[in-house]
């Protein structure tokens, strides 16, 4: 599939798919406390959308040989990496909980994620969100007209410092009217530089980073992947465009 470039008047659209995002997860940070119950959370987005007129782009998504994801936001918990499906559950004081959330907006898809501490928690879980959020901070800096694509890769690599470990199943990717287009952005250098960064091109940077091993496995309810030896582990996303001139532009920020 060939990498699609956008318009600004299309891109335009996209800043308000991703500040609805962008918002609504902002307004979920102010209410993560102990007790919270994860159907709270979902609840709130499905009226926040409604409200706004986006629509739910992760509610009903299927990509082969999956069920339909049957939420409209993802929660995932300690040693829940990704697609964490939200439940009759109640974050407990020293959680982690990563939110990662995608709203259609007259057609055009904005994605975030954040993971949010619980109350008090321990340095090591603390110092992992810092690491995790500054490598999607060096990523969305080495954006720009003349770099290649795995230069952002790169990037985000060396800001992870040794000891922790970055996720590799799982990557960042385009967006534009499909939520995962070309190209894939992984979290850590490869061979071949990849494709020149042009305005007009719109990815989500994910870094995914685990405590433990790099390995991760699939729960039995065929989407939540949480990390193959019970460590903690830590996701931010955001959307960012190349706007004319060669600037990256994050469209996810509230």
């Amino acid at each position: 599939m060939p990498i699609t470039l956008k318009s600004e008047a299309e891109l335009d659209v996209m800043r308000e798919a991703g500040r609805i995002v962008g918002q609504t997860l902002a307004h979920i940070r102010e209410m993560v406390r102990p007790g919270l119950n994860l159907l709270e959370i979902e609840a709130f987005v499905t009226e926040e959308f409604r409200r706004r007129g986006a629509v739910e782009t992760f509610r009903g998504y299927d990509p082969a040989g999956k069920p339909p994801y049957p939420s409209n936001i993802c929660a995932s918990v300690n040693d829940e990496l990704v697609h964490g499906i939200p439940r009759d559950r109640l974050l407990r004081d020293g959680d982690i909980v990563t939110f990662d959330l995608g709203a259609t907006y007259k057609g055009f898809v904005g994605d975030s994620a954040i993971t949010v501490p619980v109350g008090e928690v321990g340095d090591e879980a603390r110092r992992l969100l810092e690491v995790t959020e500054g490598a999607l901070q060096a990523g969305i800096e080495a954006m720009g007209t003349g770099t290649h694509l795995n230069d952002v890769s790169a990037a985000i690599e060396d800001a992870i410092p040794s000891g922790y470990a970055i996720v590799r199943e799982y990557t960042g990717h385009g967006v534009g009217r499909a939520m995962h287009e070309e190209p894939q952005v992984p979290n850590y250098r490869r061979r071949f530089r990849g494709p020149p960064l042009k305005p007009g091109l719109v990815l989500a940077l994910e870094p995914m980073v685990n405590l433990g091993s790099r390995h991760t496995r699939e729960l039995e309810d065929r989407w939540t992947v949480a990390t193959e030896d019970g460590s903690l582990c830590c996701h931010f996303e955001h959307t960012i465009a190349i706007r004319k001139g060669g600037r990256p532009d994050v469209l996810t920020l509230p």
